[in-house]
This record gives C-alpha cells, sequence and structure tokens, in this order.
C-alpha cells in the first residue's frame, strides 16, 4: 500500500541496495527538489517524526503501489474540478456534482481482516481515505454465527467521514465469495458499489495523469457514436509504461507493450475488427455489461486470462470495441528477468486455457472468416508460429552443420570449403 521505513531500508540483494538508495539513484532531481523543500541538508533527517510521513509517500509513488495508484486515479476528480471552475460553477454544486460524476472504489479483500489482525497496511489505507473523501473501500468481511457456529460473509463498503472510517453498506453473501480466480472475484463483489453508466477498470501497478483526465470527459463521448450497426460498449485506451528506464529489460517490456497495445490493437480494431478486452484501462458501458453476465469471469484454471473473457462475452452478445490513443493511462512492467518469463508464461498458459472455453467455441462458430484468421492469429495462433519459428531455426542450424562437415555446401557449382 504504503512502503514502510523497514521496507524502504531493508539491503535486499547480494550488492546491498536498499529499496530507498535505489529510489534516491533513480530518481536523483526529484530527491534533491525534496530534500530543498523540506529545508533539509541532513538526509539521514528524512527519517524523523516531523518528515517520516511525507518521505514514505515520495517513495511509495514512485514505486508500484497501491497509494501511487489511488494518488493518479484521483487525478479525475481534480480535472472535474477544474472543469466546474471554468464552467464558472460555485463551490457547492462542484463538491455535490463529485459525488454524482466521480466514484473510486478500491477492492480489497482482505482489508477487513488486516484490520483485526492490527496490520499497518489498513492504517495505511485508512490514511488514504482520509486524503481522498470521494475514495471507498469495498471488502468481505467474515463473522462467525454464535448460535450455528458457521461463518457468515458479507460485501463491505466503507469510506472516511470526520476523519473516522464509516459503514457505507453491507450486503450478506450466501457463502465465501472467493471461489475462483481472486482478481475477478474482487472485481464481481465490487461491482454493486459503483455508481454511473460507465466503469473504468484500474490493476494496481497502474498510474494515471492531469493532463490526461481532462480528456476523460471526451472519451466518454465515444459511447454516443455509432459507427455500425452494433453499439460500442468497450473503450480501449493506451498505455503509458512509467518503468521504461529501470533496466534494459524493463526497456525491452516498455517496447513490447509499445508494439502490442498501440500498435497492434490498432490493427485489431481497424480494419480486422477482431480487438477484444486484453486488459485495463479499458473503459466498460457498464449497463450493457451487468445485464449480460459481468466484466469478469472467475472460474478456476479456465478464467486465468480473466480479463480477455469480457472480450468474448462482448462480441458474443453485440458490441463492438472501440480504441482510441489521444487518451492513455500509467502501467509499471515487470523489470526482471524472472517476473518477465512469469507473466509470458501467464499469457501462454492463459490461451491454452482460452482455447478449452465455450465462449471461444461459441465465438468460432460466429466469426466470418477473415475475422476468424485475425482471431486465431491475435490469440493461440501466435504460439503456434512462435513455436515453429523456433523448430525452422534449428533445422536450418542443424541443416547447415550437416553440410559443412560432409563439403556439400555450394553456391551454383562451386564447392564452398569452410577455412
Amino acid at each position: 500500500v504504503t512502503l514502510s521505513k523497514g521496507e524502504l531500508e531493508t539491503r535486499k540483494d547480494a550488492l546491498g541496495v536498499s529499496t530507498m538508495l535505489y529510489l534516491q539513484t533513480l530518481f536523483k532531481a526529484d530527491w534533491a527538489n525534496f530534500l530543498e523543500r523540506l529545508g533539509l541538508q541532513d538526509e539521514e533527517k528524512v527519517w524523523n517524526k516531523k518528515y517520516a510521513a511525507e518521505t514514505r509517500q515520495w517513495a511509495s509513488i514512485r514505486a508500484q503501489t497501491l497509494n501511487r495508484t489511488v494518488s493518479g486515479m484521483m487525478y479525475y476528480e481534480k480535472a472535474l474540478r477544474l472543469l466546474a471552475n471554468m464552467e464558472r460553477l460555485d463551490e457547492d454544486t462542484t463538491n455535490d456534482l463529485m459525488g454524482e460524476k466521480f466514484g473510486y472504489i478500491v477492492s480489497c479483500q482482505v482489508y477487513g481482516q488486516q484490520k483485526k489482525d492490527q496490520d499497518p497496511k489498513a492504517e495505511d489505507i485508512e490514511n488514504l481515505m482520509h486524503r481522498f473523501p470521494h475514495m471507498r473501500v469495498a471488502y468481505i468481511d467474515s463473522v462467525r454465527d454464535i448460535r450455528s457456529g458457521q461463518m457468515a460473509f458479507y460485501s463491505c463498503l466503507v469510506k472516511s467521514h470526520s476523519n473516522e472510517i464509516q459503514e457505507v453498506y453491507r450486503v450478506r453473501l450466501p457463502c465465501n465469495p472467493i471461489l475462483g480466480e481472486g482478481k475477478p472475484e474482487n472485481q464481481n463483489h465490487a461491482m454493486i458499489f459503483s455508481r454511473g453508466e460507465f466503469v473504468q477498470t484500474i490493476d494496481m501497478n497502474q498510474d494515471g495523469y492531469f493532463e490526461e483526465a481532462l480528456k476523460m470527459r471526451n472519451a466518454l463521448q465515444e459511447f454516443a457514436k455509432r459507427d455500425g450497426p452494433m453499439p460500442i460498449t468497450i473503450l480501449g485506451l493506451r498505455e503509458h509504461i512509467f518503468t521504461g528506464s529501470v533496466s534494459s529489460l524493463a526497456n525491452y517490456m516498455a517496447l513490447q507493450e509499445t508494439s502490442f497495445v498501440t500498435l497492434g490493437q490498432r490493427v485489431l480494431t481497424k480494419p480486422l475488427c477482431i480487438r477484444l478486452h486484453y486488459g485495463h484501462p479499458d473503459v466498460f458501458d457498464k449497463l450493457f455489461f451487468i445485464t449480460r453476465g459481468g466484466i469478469s469471469k472467475s472460474s478456476k484454471g479456465i478464467n486465468l486470462s480473466e480479463d480477455i473473457f469480457a472480450g468474448y462475452n462482448n462480441a458474443i452478445r453485440g458490441g463492438q470495441v472501440a480504441f482510441k490513443e489521444y487518451i492513455q493511462v500509467g502501467k509499471g512492467r515487470d523489470v526482471g528477468m524472472s517476473q518477465i518469463y512469469q507473466f509470458e508464461a501467464k499469457l501462454s498458459q492463459g490461451a491454452g486455457e482460452q482455447s478449452l472455453s465455450r465462449d471461444v467455441y461459441r465465438m468460432c462458430h460466429r466469426l466470418d472468416f477473415s475475422r476468424l484468421l485475425s482471431y486465431y492469429f491475435g490469440g493461440i495462433g501466435h504460439y503456434f508460429s512462435n513455436v515453429l519459428t523456433v523448430l525452422t531455426v534449428y533445422v536450418v542450424i542443424y541443416l547447415m552443420a550437416i553440410l559443412a562437415l560432409y563439403d556439400l555446401e555450394k553456391i551454383g557449382d562451386r564447392l564452398i570449403t569452410p577455412m
């Protein structure tokens, strides 16, 4: 949530580099400005009781934390306030509009348990709610029934009011809702607390920018357009990878993301007309999706790549996907070799699981031939072609080695003899 002093100063690797030292080195100018703003000459004084909270905040918004994501997403509220101010609305009207036009729900399953265990993370989440009054936290609470001895489960929503945490809703659930994959179950239990006609789903490794938040009002007008016979129900946005400068591997992941998320999806949208939902930060037509099965399917195993199934659901039930590049959302990517390998393995395993699902079966029976080919090479066909490419390289190398060993290499009639 927010990096603690212990997490920042622990030396994790063999080089003895702490997270704090790494961030100070990576953001040297920002650190100098931070010290100047606090009026400090000695770096050791940043952990004094007076400055510790600000130091933790400075480090957290430069790492992949919930604090950074919440701070970025709340720029939407600041942007709305600026737009309301430009339209000469008074302060009371603006405050009323904020509650109607914008709401931010953090779905944190374990917040209730963390609070019971007096985990410092629960206190960090509450501090975020105090900083941003329009932020809400949805969590799953479990209470043991004294008479029957069985656990009762509730879906709860809390907010900050007068510097105290206040419960807004408590909905009784028939059983423990976390039956399948964790992330989609987390989205499903919090969806009932969202308001408005559109919902934007955001991962915990994402960020927002004020200048981009100003464009959201224009982006939502894309849903009013109708380019064809079907309504636009998913609006795809491009992503800006903010971890590209961390290492050469992180730069590779940023380039890969640019290739697929920007260039690839541009072509998948037009002219191929087969772009689906590949992950956040897409904006959904909430009224369309909550009446057609929701935005997340969460069966264990089969829905490993949970985002794509919203795209399948959308295509089968008559929705259309648009992709616009004039607005972007920040995103952090993996920066280590093992993390990148595990991420790529998850994608390929997810593609294999998708091919076993009834959603793919139904969609493939309804697509026309050209879109079916585009879907194949945009999904599991990509991995087949990768395997064939690697095998072809092996075959070529071994054939060249055999030809060289037996002096059979020729250019025309001239024999090539290796030196």
